[in-house]
Order: structure tokens, then C-alpha cells, then sequence
């Protein structure tokens, strides 16, 4: 049952009509009346088969404006490196200690993990655990790496991740209501742009299937993918 301030925002977006990137962000600025500061997200139908390897669509981008969300990072590092993540201003920096706290009282009270490739062996007794929450480093993600400062920075900048789910959609945030047209758009260009170049060479066929913006509590609104 949807309540009556969606349903006011809703009929504001004609549910037939594909609308430009700006004119989108426009009414998505428009329909976000709640009382907190509502994200924006994408979400982008594309004509691949993610099932197969030389398919798969997934990457990251530092959204220019930032995401508006303060990110907790943990680094599970040793020696110089765990040093050089404090330094950088990680929230929290450990070895084993910290993986048998996840492993032991399923401690989760962060945002992303960044490791280094020597630690991947540790971090693997608990990806059963940190995968299913999207917290497992990765290599294709620049969380697992040696130069943890610049990690740390791409990640406190607005750096996001983007892959396909099980139905070849991608969901993405790229800022919050507040950050206004302007910033929303910069944000939007620098999403789309890496998503387009990120297209696999195996793909036939439309990869653009279908773009859908949305705030966390507003109606979605089409926009032509040819833009």
C-alpha cells in the first residue's frame, strides 16, 4: 500500500514518457519529499547475459560531487601497510584480530574493506560472511591493493561500485537530493560514461536496455537510454 505522499509525488512523472537526464533529476529533486535527504539512484536494465564470463559489467567510478554519505573503512593490513592505512584515515585497521572478530561476533560496523594481497588468504575465512553483505575485497574493485592510501582516498572522494545483479540490472547510487541539478548531473555523466565504456566486447546487440532514476521514496522515472 503506497502512502499519500507517494502517490502526490507520482503524479508528477508521466509513467509513459522517457525523460532527459536533466529533466529526470529535475522531478526526482521534485517528487523527494520526505523528511530526510533522500539518495539518488540509477537503475540500468542492460542487454548482456551475466551468467557468462565475457559478459559480466563491473567496475567503479569516483562520482565527481561525492555520494553524501560518510563511509566507515576498514583495512585489514600488517606492518607499514596497516600504519600507512591509519595515516590515510582509515576507521579501522587490523590483521587477524579483527578477522576473528567478524568470524566470532559477526562484527560488521563498516562500510568498506580494503586489504592487501598478502592478507587475502585471512580475509578468505570469512567471505562467506562478508560476501553475501558486498563487504568482500576485491581486485576488480581496487579493494584489494597495495597502495591502501589511495584506496582509502578514492573511497572517502565517492567512490562507488557498480555490477549487474541476477537479472542484468545494475543499482547504483549517485548523490543525495540535496546535492542539487548541477552536482546530480556531474555525478549522472560520470556513472553512465564508465557503464557505457565498461561494455563487454561479447555483448550483442542493444546494451543500453532500459535507464530508471529514482530517490529512496519517490516513483521511478524514465529516461531515454539514446541520451
Amino acid at each position: 500500500m503506497k502512502n499519500k505522499r507517494y502517490l502526490k509525488a507520482a503524479e508528477m512523472v508521466d509513467s509513459s514518457k522517457f525523460y532527459t537526464p536533466s529533466e529526470a533529476i529535475d522531478l526526482a529533486v521534485k517528487t523527494a519529499t520526505a523528511k530526510f535527504d533522500e539518495t539518488v539512484e540509477l537503475h540500468i536494465k542492460l542487454g548482456v547475459d551475466g551468467q557468462q564470463a565475457d559478459q559480466q559489467v563491473r567496475g567503479t567510478v569516483v562520482l565527481p560531487a561525492g555520494t553524501g554519505k560518510k563511509l566507515r573503512v576498514l583495512v585489514i593490513a600488517k606492518g607499514d601497510k596497516a600504519d600507512e592505512a591509519t595515516k590515510a584515515g582509515a576507521d579501522y585497521v587490523g590483521a587477524e584480530e579483527i578477522v576473528a572478530k567478524i568470524a566470532g561476533q559477526g562484527w560488521l560496523d563498516f562500510d568498506v574493506c580494503i586489504t592487501t594481497p598478502d592478507m587475502m588468504g585471512v580475509v578468505g575465512r570469512v567471505a562467506k560472511i562478508l560476501g553475501p553483505k558486498g563487504l568482500m575485497p576485491n581486485p576488480k574493485s581496487g579493494t584489494v591493493t597495495t597502495d591502501v592510501t589511495k584506496a582509502i582516498a578514492d573511497v572517502k572522494a565517492g567512490k562507488v561500485e557498480y555490477r549487474l545483479d541476477k537479472n542484468n540490472i545494475i543499482h547504483c547510487p549517485m548523490g543525495k537530493v540535496s546535492f542539487g541539478p548541477e552536482k546530480l548531473m556531474e555525478n549522472y555523466t560520470a556513472l553512465m560514461d564508465a557503464i557505457v565504456r565498461a561494455k563487454p566486447a561479447a555483448s550483442k546487440g542493444t546494451y543500453l536496455k532500459s535507464v530508471v532514476m529514482s530517490t529512496t521514496m519517490g516513483p521511478g522515472i524514465k529516461i531515454n537510454p539514446n541520451n
